[in-house]
């Protein structure tokens, strides 16, 4: 299915938006935004689906999503039942991150955090509890407040323990090729990777475009990708394959050709042992999500009623609450 467009409101007197979200139960909402997302998710349990991530999430969960790299949380039960669920959300534009690092030198860590977040990041549960203690400057009714809030967890979390998500360039087709942080010649093979991965690709090749030879190439991509060489461009075809699973209906025979794989054994053994389940199951869980969660996710791109803004007197509609 494709990602709906989700349109996130700052308000003209405010650099981030903060968002307190209170459910009995958390749809199915697959979307996308040009923003960075940081989502504290507690007293919730159920699937978080990151780009071509899916994986299960406990209580205290935290994660930093990328611009335009779909995502959603689903779970259909609290875990303690007598309470609601909550999402604590932090949206912020990275053009503005880097400014602030620009100017000021405390927030330097947030160059080294949005380079982390390429392809999405979980942190570690301490992260996740020591989140929970700030929230009360981070929903603060002060603009000020919350801004101060916001910008000390994000320069934190910048050294916090955590794993990336989503395989490079999945679902994210407004964002793909070389991040910029990385040397000119490994840029170079990162481009002609992105261009042309769905083709054989000899290493002798990448390592003409980048004027070194195989054994400079391969340490080079260890220290700077912490791969080697043939798994990157394996984890780009299976992240272009997964995104092609849930966005199409093409066969599964036309996406591993499509994907850079010559013969669809191969692509399914490949794909089992990267995402622990075959492409027909792969493709499954997104669309037994997406017809559970259909309604949910049609309004999304009318601005979703679980998504506007809330009047903070009322609390919102169904125990929502929204500060700007």
């Amino acid at each position: 299915m494709k990602p709906a467009y989700e349109h996130v409101e700052f308000g003209e007197d405010c650099s981030v938006r903060v968002y307190h979200r209170r459910l009995p139960r958390i749809p199915f909402e697959w979307h996308h935004h040009p923003e960075y997302e940081l989502t504290l998710t507690m007293n919730s349990h159920g699937k978080r689906y990151i780009g071509d991530s899916v994986n299960d999430y406990e209580a205290e969960d935290l994660v930093l999503v990328p611009p335009d790299l779909p995502h959603t949380w689903a779970s259909n039960r609290s875990i303690e039942p007598s309470s609601p669920q909550v999402a604590i959300v932090i949206w912020f534009d990275g053009d503005w991150a880097r400014r602030m690092a620009d100017c000021c030198r405390e927030y330097e860590p947030l160059r080294k955090l949005l380079r982390r977040a390429a392809s999405g990041l979980a942190f570690d549960p301490p992260a996740g509890e020591w989140m929970r203690g700030r929230l009360e400057q981070l929903l603060s009714n002060v603009a000020r407040e919350r801004l101060s809030a916001a910008l000390d967890i994000l320069c934190t979390l910048a050294d916090a323990p955590g794993h990336p998500l989503a395989s490079p360039s999945a679902f994210n087709q407004t964002n793909t090729g070389p991040s910029g942080h990385e040397p000119e010649r490994i840029n170079r093979v990162l481009s002609i990777i992105d261009a042309r991965f769905a083709e054989p690709l000899k290493l002798s090749e990448l390592c003409a475009a980048a004027s070194l030879s195989e054994r400079t190439l391969t340490r080079y991509f260890v220290q700077h990708i912490g791969e080697s060489v043939g798994k990157y461009i394996a984890r780009v075809r299976i992240g272009h394959a997964c995104r092609m699973l849930a966005d199409t209906s093409l066969p599964v025979a036309v996406i591993a050709a499509r994907s850079g794989f010559a013969n669809v054994a191969n692509f399914n053994r490949q794909f089992k042992a990267a995402k622990q389940a075959t492409p027909a199951e792969y493709r499954q869980q997104f669309l037994a999500a997406g017809s559970s969660g259909q309604d949910a996710t049609a309004r999304l791109t009318e601005r979703s009623p679980s998504l506007q803004r809330k009047r903070k007197s009322s609390g919102g509609k169904n125990g929502e609450a929204s500060a700007r």
